[in-house]
């Protein structure tokens, strides 16, 4: 493409585009992304007790969870103890054959979490699992 300058000139302009700041503003947003990723997945913080049966989750299901701070949580977001009925009736289909798991912190009283786990029988869900952690093989905590 040329043009003609004040001075009576032509000029031609430069065309081609220079990617390299491209290249590296993609390449600083991938790292970005790459760091903060993990700590957006952290989840809630349970501190689960360590039993020595322990059965493998292979997939996604609902769950439960109490931190220390006895706060109930229906999966990342948080929840009024009084609506878990109400919240799983809307979320499960067919309550009879849906499992919940609850994870619960080690630190919370007995009777929250008999609690939570009458509302969620209230609901109509049968199947209810409690999330643990494995002791190590030969019997000591991590």
């Amino acid at each position: 493409m040329a043009f003609t300058a004040a001075n009576g000139r032509t000029q031609t302009s430069l065309s081609d585009i220079n990617i390299t700041p491209l290249v590296d503003v993609v390449l600083v947003l991938l790292i970005i992304f790459m760091v903060t990723a993990p700590v957006l997945q952290s989840g809630i913080e349970v501190n689960v007790p360590k039993t020595r049966t322990v059965k493998e989750i292979t997939e996604e299901r609902l769950v439960i969870s109490i931190n220390r701070q006895q706060r109930v949580f229906l999966g990342n977001d948080p929840i009024n103890i009084n609506e878990i009925g109400a919240q799983l009736r809307q979320k499960i289909r067919d309550p009879q054959h849906q499992s919940i798991f609850v994870r619960a912190d080690e630190e919370v009283p007995f009777g929250a979490f008999a609690t939570v786990m009458d509302a969620v029988k209230q609901s109509g869900v049968s199947n209810v699992s409690v999330v643990t952690q494995p002791l190590h093989p030969n019997g000591s905590q991590p």
